[in-house]
Parts: C-alpha cells; structure tokens; sequence
C-alpha cells in the first residue's frame, strides 16, 4: 500500500558559466555541434540526471558524454571547475548557484516556472514542450499494512502538506505539492504505473542499471 505525498523535485537543465549558450535552444544548437567533445556530469549511473539525460537526447536528437560523479555535490563542484558543460538537477543544488551567477539556468523541466528562479523559463517556453522531468517522492507502507492505517497516515501527511511553513519551505527548494486530491493512495498508484510506462522504455533502450 502507498500513502501519497510530495512530488519533487522538478529538473533543472543547467550549464557552465562560461558555455557560449545562453538559452535553451542556443545550448541544443551547441550540443549538436560538439557531440564529440559535449559532457554532462550525473550524481551517477542510473540516477535521476541520467536517465534525465537520456530523455533529453532522445526528445532534442543532440548526443554527449555522460560523466558520472560520486554525488550530487561532487557533480556541481565538477560543472563550477568548467570539467563538464551541462547538468540536469535538482532545485536544492542548483538553485544558490543560480541566483549566484555562478552558473547558467536554461530551462525548467516542468510546465510552470519555479518561483525561486523566475526568471528561468520552462522546457515548452523556451522552445522544447513535454521534455518534463520530476524527481517524485511519496511515502509508502509495507504490503500488508491495513488500510485504516494507510488511511490515517495520509491524513496525517496530507495536514502537514498543508501547513502554510512547510509549503513555504518546499516552494523555497524549488519542489511542488500536489493539490489534496492527488495526495491519496490511489492517486500515487495510477501515477506510479503511469511513470513505469513512461520511463521503462528509456531506460531499457539505452541499456541503463543502477549500480
């Protein structure tokens, strides 16, 4: 059984600060241009910037080298040293870096634009519509669990979901909160198979395993 809760974070498509691209389609043109020497860094094989990366080939027909690190602050130290050009990430990582300077935003992975980076467009504003990339979470209970306690868990997670501080804390680390009708356990069920048919795909094709 599953309790639904948060979905987040979304992608973000970042790049080194001194890359020549300076939007989104400035960046596709620059990769399909450099497909032997373009590099993306990944927390790692399998992860969410693989995968992500991944989809963003198949969707933009550019292609580049994945360079895996051991995390995703080693990753982000990698793109501030200019050792890769691009990264897609999470808020919580590249948001400060963001608002910073120290590196370029080219898109949000969404169809809404995140407040605490306003001025970063989304993926279809900027020229490349359903390249949507969301780094979901959820709350689950093991098979088994009653369903009255499945129920008074997801009441219990949907209040704090609601709590005016929580809400401003998660929309600061650039994550969204489903509204309360999608915070249930059906809900997270028909989204979770929704995602495995999405997502299966991607991954078995370009022959990705967790390490």
């Amino acid at each position: 059984m599953k309790v639904r809760t948060v979905i987040s974070p979304i992608g973000l498509i970042v790049g080194r600060k001194s890359l020549p691209a300076n939007n989104l389609k400035e960046l596709i043109a620059w990769l399909k241009a450099n497909p032997d020497k373009a590099t993306q860094g990944t927390p790692g094989v399998g992860g969410f910037g693989h995968i992500g990366g991944v989809f963003f080939q198949s969707v933009t027909g550019t292609k580049h080298q994945f360079v895996p690190y051991r995390g995703a602050a080693p990753m982000m130290q990698g793109l501030l040293a200019d050792q890769v050009d691009m990264l897609i990430d999470t808020p919580t990582t590249s948001i400060p870096q963001i608002q910073s300077g120290a590196i370029k935003g080219f898109a949000i992975m969404s169809k809404t634009r995140l407040a605490a980076v306003p001025n970063v467009p989304t993926v279809d504003e900027a020229g490349t519509p359903g390249l949507h990339l969301l780094q979901w979470n959820a709350v689950w209970a093991p098979k088994g669990t009653p369903s009255n306690i499945v129920t008074e868990l997801n009441k219990v997670i949907v209040r704090a979901m609601a709590d005016p501080t929580v809400r401003q804390r998660l929309a600061g680390l650039g994550q969204e909160i489903y509204p309360p009708e999608l915070q249930t356990p059906e809900a997270l069920a028909a989204f979770q198979k929704t995602e495995m048919a999405k997502w299966g795909p991607i991954i078995t094709a370009a022959n990705i395993k967790g390490e």
